[in-house]
């Protein structure tokens, strides 16, 4: 599957599983070793203020946890439920928003996938970043778990 076919599979399973994905405008802009990248415009996502709605970013960058998790599993048909997060807003976010998943480590990714393939369950923690401008905007930690 080419990279194009790979981000296209992976935006309609958002939109059919996730349909608050298709009110949000979600794209999945890239997949590479930098992370998997998904925006969203922020004509669909803004507050009174004219910038971000801060559930928008959340449920942007939560996604994009999931969706990291997602593309490497490369099991679909585990299911992959997200534990806990945290989030921290630093700075508005007045354009398009942009989040990016930084994948693990391949040892942190590696004992994950061999939990998961032992067990049938494994949980893994991942970072997202909402950058505008080369400023983070929003941090998220989240704890995924991968069910079989």
């Amino acid at each position: 599957m080419s990279e194009a076919e790979l981000l296209k599979e992976t935006e309609r399973y958002f939109h059919d599983q996730i349909p608050l994905t298709r009110a949000m405008g979600v794209t999945v802009e890239s997949f590479d070793d930098s992370g998997l990248t998904l925006a969203a415009p922020l004509a669909a996502n803004h507050n009174h203020l004219g910038t971000a709605f801060g559930g928008s970013l959340s449920a942007l960058a939560t996604l994009a946890g999931y969706g990291l998790l997602w593309l490497k599993l490369g099991d679909r048909s585990a299911h992959i439920v997200v534990r806990s997060s945290r989030i921290r807003y630093r700075h508005p976010v007045r354009q398009s928003i942009r989040a990016t998943a930084r994948p693990p480590t391949n040892q942190v990714l590696d004992a994950f996938l061999t939990k998961f393939q032992s067990t049938g369950k494994a949980a893994i923690r991942l970072q997202v970043e909402v950058v505008e401008n080369d400023r983070v905007c929003v941090e998220f930690d989240g704890l995924f778990v991968a069910l079989k």
